[in-house]
């Protein structure tokens, strides 16, 4: 790739291509609300409204007047702001493939992709109901069922929505207890996808929250449904350039990014305790 062929569009199409592929939580999060973020400190308004009353119906009888409903808004601050800039010599460059700068990107979006499903998994410390597992805990799954009523009882009613998302640790845990993890062609597809457990999608992760003590470390696992956390983004500058002291190729980036828990009743974290 020269500088002179080098289209902003098309690479920032190439890139948030490339970042869909690699996204885990930010994938099994609700990106609706992505508007126009100029900068890191924007704030995009996430608006809801409150519950609609259901009223018993009698014929020839008039209905209650319309309800008034209440609007909400819920602000979420694009306040993560990550960038990317490398280069390729010229004498590389000639030596090697076309496809060169296609890698690169490729690699810088697995970067951006990381980032933001960690700050995602970092949302755990915030979530309103936890659930302690101890090492010593004879069936991980009861507590996904645990987390998975907790959720029916806040009136998530299908269970094709809630998505368990656990670290690699956690997820051998889930094998060696040799439960029956269904799985299929079209699902595993998606990246991080390990399985179904009771008609909850399982991922695994290794941006998962970790907070380590002393010979253990606690892996903050998520139970949720994709509504649960929104995420909002832009690729807000892409440029190419030739450095001045270099005979390369350049191409930096600015991601501007943000998440927020706007459904708390609708997470549950599993704190497991894994022996180091």
């Amino acid at each position: 790739m020269a500088i002179s062929n080098f289209i902003p569009t098309i690479w920032s199409e190439t890139l948030y291509t490339e970042l869909d592929k690699k996204y885990i939580a930010v994938a099994n999060s609700n990106r609706d609300f992505e508007g126009d973020i100029k900068e890191k400190g924007s704030v995009v308004k996430i608006c809801g409204v409150g519950e609609v009353s259901v009223d018993n119906y009698t014929k020839n009888t008039d209905m209650s007047i319309p309800q008034d409903l209440s609007d909400t808004v819920v602000e979420l601050a694009i306040d993560q702001a990550k960038y990317f800039n490398f280069q390729i010599d010229d004498i590389d460059k000639a030596q090697c493939t076309p496809k060169l700068m296609e890698a690169a990107m490729k690699v810088a979006a697995s970067g951006l992709a990381n980032s933001a499903d960690a700050y995602i998994y970092n949302l755990a410390a915030q979530a309103q109901t936890k659930i302690e597992v101890t090492d010593t805990a004879a069936n991980l799954i009861d507590y996904i069922l645990k987390a998975r009523t907790i959720l029916y009882k806040n009136n998530v009613a299908d269970a094709s929505d809630i998505v368990v998302e656990v670290s690699p640790e956690v997820a051998e845990r889930l094998f060696k207890e040799k439960m029956n993890i269904s799985t299929d062609n079209v699902d595993s597809v998606e990246n991080g996808y390990m399985g179904n457990i009771a008609g909850c999608k399982v991922y695994i992760s290794n941006n998962i929250l970790k907070n380590l003590d002393c010979d253990t470390e606690k892996h903050s696992c998520m139970v949720r449904t994709k509504r649960a956390i929104a995420f909002a983004e832009q690729l807000s500058e892409i440029n190419a350039y030739r450095p001045e002291r270099r005979f390369a190729d350049a191409v930096k980036g600015l991601y501007l990014f943000g998440a927020k828990i706007v459904y708390p009743q609708e997470l549950v974290v599993l704190d497991v305790t894994v022996n180091n």
